[in-house]
């Protein structure tokens, strides 16, 4: 039987800041006087929520994805049933279970919006509201989808291009490690047209297969010794260019889009000059608390609009503001 959304006296204006400041109480009574992200538990009638994400199995982003999203589902009474596959008709097939399942509520991400869009099609007939994260930044309305939590990622390649040419880069190596996934183009597409000073070349390698990406990036490292800085998509991925680029014998400088523990060690010793961030704790979390919020009180964030978790970016000047949050696994 469906979930229905609960008509309580919570406090609309209380609720939204209380999300959108801090990751603890955002509305039912609380159970416990836990500090932390998991502060108290709300006293909303329990919800099954899926998480399906196209997350690559080790790849360290989705891990904090999936932690911001249990803080959330903890504090929030939620059931949480999270899934991946980097797959996008499996990834379809997933959200079609979660459909047959009766979850009451799907957060998905839209790597390959056209392959997702009929299963979240059917998951928006089923009357299950459905929230994306992370990618789709250019679908998800099209989609029918409710909100969405991310980053655009063009705005954010071109920051990136900028900073490249504000660095004095020449000749730059934008590695995608999906191919075919939007978000990653839109990403080397933002840079090269954020990055004036010189050439941008795209270098298409395969994340489930990591030894066969050091090789590839430490075979086109030796065969063009001009390229003197590589744009990483993907934390592993930037550590393993710093492995290609001592076996090649490069002097590039290796940045990457986001991060986690090791990147913040690599850019505290120098390794990656800098990372942009999106927060991927914060999509996570927001995404399963949004859907509570809707189910709980008809609430929905951003008034038609994606709510931006994104982009930072993170260097030697202030890493020291966020290596204790990585080291714990929320950044």
């Amino acid at each position: 039987m469906k979930f229905r959304q609960r008509r309580s006296s919570i406090v609309v204006g209380a609720v939204l800041a209380l999300t959108l400041a801090a990751c603890s109480s955002t509305g039912g009574a609380p159970r416990s006087s836990d500090q932390g992200s998991n502060a108290g538990v709300a006293d909303t009638p329990l919800a099954t929520i899926a998480m399906i994400t196209h997350g690559v199995p080790g790849d360290t982003f989705w891990d904090l994805v999936r932690k911001g999203a249990e803080a959330a589902a903890a504090k929030d009474n939620i059931e949480l049933r999270y899934s991946a596959d980097p797959e996008a008709p499996n990834q379809a097939n997933l959200v079609q279970s979660a459909i047959d399942s009766r979850v009451d509520g799907i957060a998905v991400t839209l790597a390959k919006p056209d392959a997702m869009a009929p299963a979240v099609e059917a998951a928006s007939a089923a009357g299950i509201p459905v929230v994306a994260l992370n990618s789709g930044y250019d679908a998800w309305k099209d989609m029918g989808v409710q909100q969405y939590f991310g980053q655009d990622e063009t705005i954010a390649g071109r920051a990136a291009g900028t900073r490249l040419a504000g660095d004095g880069a020449r000749k730059t190596l934008c590695i995608i490690h999906e191919q075919g996934a939007v978000s990653l183009e839109s990403r080397c597409a933002g840079v090269r047209q954020g990055f004036t000073g010189g050439s941008t070349e795209i270098l298409n390698v395969n994340s489930k297969d990591m030894p066969s990406v050091e090789a590839t990036i430490t075979a086109k490292l030796q065969q063009d010794p001009t390229i003197d800085h590589i744009i990483a998509l993907a934390a592993p991925i930037a550590l393993t260019a710093v492995q290609s680029k001592n076996n090649s014998g490069s002097d590039a400088t290796v940045v990457t889009f986001d991060t986690n523990a090791a990147l913040v060690d690599a850019i505290e010793s120098g390794d990656v000059a800098w990372a942009i961030d999106q927060q991927p704790y914060l999509q996570g979390y927001l995404a399963v608390d949004s859907l509570w919020l809707y189910l709980n009180n008809g609430n929905t964030i951003g008034g038609g609009n994606p709510v931006l978790t994104g982009p930072a970016f993170i260097d030697s000047t202030n890493i020291d503001a966020v290596a204790e949050y990585a080291r714990n696994g929320t950044r």
